[in-house]
């Protein structure tokens, strides 16, 4: 097994772009690019509602490879460059596009997979979230960042500001505490909260909602953070330059489907660009049955979602193999959102259930010869599912977004550590005086 080798640190560079939102029109001043944390929200948006980045570079061009994700900084909102990152890399399947019958099959892999240059040490793509929302903020920007969790978002960041030493608070279920793990040593930067009592992801961002709210923290926002889908975006950023166009298809398991809208929304540029095409690539979502939350909201043609007993959903969430994919608060109805990505994309959302997805991921690791994450094995059980049906040609154009690999190859190479708690605080207990008093605690000692 190796050691962890501490990146360092790559070249400031600061990109040129305004926020617009979408529901008004207006031009929004981002307080990062005056070192003043981040602007997650238009004040004059009638309806909740997303802003969206507009580059003063309306043409992507690639920086090299040993840039990292930052390749692709004229389409990520940043104010410098952060050490340690990688980018999403896609190349054109050969073993899974012969056992599925298909001529342009290309896998956008994200993860650790050194033979193709993919070194994402947590395994996750949520590196590319981490890496660009760390980025939007100066390096004398003086409050704390939080960040709310499931697990994969909680390794990435922890990475990323231990690495590059980011005063953060995770919080994060406490049972899933076990996803917390690090090629190398934890920070003291990095406090970890975990939500007790039986709590799931949705009580871990109402954990991490309080401790924002408090002097000296700020939240990293979510699906309402630029940088957060703009960094996800780039493994479609990979995919289009790699080949050369959009694809007819786009195929990626989702939870609260942030990444599906980065997508979307990185389609959008690609059009303006105008090098790659001008159609837009139909999103076609999964979710690992039975926790079917966007599914069922998606199949009943509604903007809203629909109503789940909380206990069904534990229960639910409880008995799928992808825990990750388990948001019970996804941004699926705001202007901007997953039901208007799907609906201008033609999109779909299908259902795969614990056993399809176990199938996938064999039949991934021998034509690929890789390990995939659990929610990117129900990724692949969609595509196999919808070409079996028809749903995708032959010679359809097809993007597969792996957004998680090669953690048995991790396992192997590296000594784990595995963060601990800090602090564990049942949900029934949740309170700001509470609250405070831990985070003083932690940041006094």
């Amino acid at each position: 097994m190796s050691s962890h080798i501490r990146a360092t640190a790559t070249k400031q560079r600061k990109t040129d772009y305004q926020l617009r939102c979408l529901a008004t029109g207006q031009s929004v001043q981002d307080r990062a690019l005056a070192g003043e944390g981040m602007t997650l929200t238009c004040p004059e948006a009638p309806q909740p509602s997303f802003l969206r980045t507009e580059y003063a570079k309306r043409r992507l061009d690639v920086g090299a490879p040993a840039e990292g994700l930052y390749r692709f900084a004229d389409w990520l909102p940043v104010q410098r460059r952060l050490a340690g990152s990688s980018a999403p890399v896609t190349f054109k399947s050969a073993g899974l596009a012969e056992a599925l019958d298909m001529n342009e099959l290309y896998i956008t892999f994200s993860g650790y997979w050194p033979e193709r240059d993919a070194r994402m040490y947590t395994g996750t793509f949520k590196e590319c979230e981490a890496y660009s929302v760390a980025a939007r903020v100066s390096a004398s920007y003086p409050d704390t960042l939080v960040v709310a969790s499931a697990g994969n978002t909680a390794r990435a960041f922890m990475r990323v500001c231990s690495e590059n030493r980011i005063p953060l608070v995770i919080a994060i279920p406490e049972e899933n505490l076990d996803a917390l793990w690090s090629v190398g040593p934890v920070d003291p930067c990095v406090k970890v909260l975990a939500a007790g009592g039986n709590a799931d992801y949705s009580d871990a961002i109402r954990l991490a909602g309080l401790v924002a709210g408090m002097e000296g923290f700020v939240a990293e926002g979510g699906a309402k953070n630029v940088a957060r889908r703009d960094g996800m975006a780039t493994t479609v950023l990979s995919a289009v330059t790699e080949i050369g166009r959009v694809p007819d298809a786009y195929f990626q398991a989702v939870g609260s489907g942030t990444g599906a809208i980065a997508a979307w929304e990185a389609n959008l540029r690609f059009i303006e660009d105008g090098r790659f095409g001008s159609h837009k690539m139909r999103l076609v979502l999964s979710q690992n049955s039975p926790f079917l939350l966007l599914h069922d909201s998606w199949q009943r043609g509604s903007r809203e979602l629909v109503d789940i007993d909380e206990s069904v959903a534990k229960q639910q969430i409880h008995d799928i193999r992808a825990k990750v994919l388990s948001n019970r608060t996804p941004p699926y109805s705001v202007h901007g959102g997953l039901f208007d990505a799907l609906s201008d994309s033609d999109g779909t959302i299908l259902a795969v259930d614990n056993a399809a997805a176990d199938h996938a991921l064999h039949l991934f690791r021998r034509t690929e010869g890789i390990d995939v994450a659990p929610a990117a094995s129900v990724a692949v059980a969609s595509l196999i599912d919808a070409r079996r049906r028809g749903e995708v040609g032959r010679d359809d154009v097809v993007m597969l977004n792996i957004t998680g690999g090669g953690y048995a190859r991790v396992f192997a190479d590296f000594d784990l550590v595995h963060a601990q708690a800090h602090a564990v605080i049942d949900k029934r207990h949740f309170s700001e005086s509470k609250i405070r008093r831990v985070l003083d605690h932690l940041f006094q000692s």
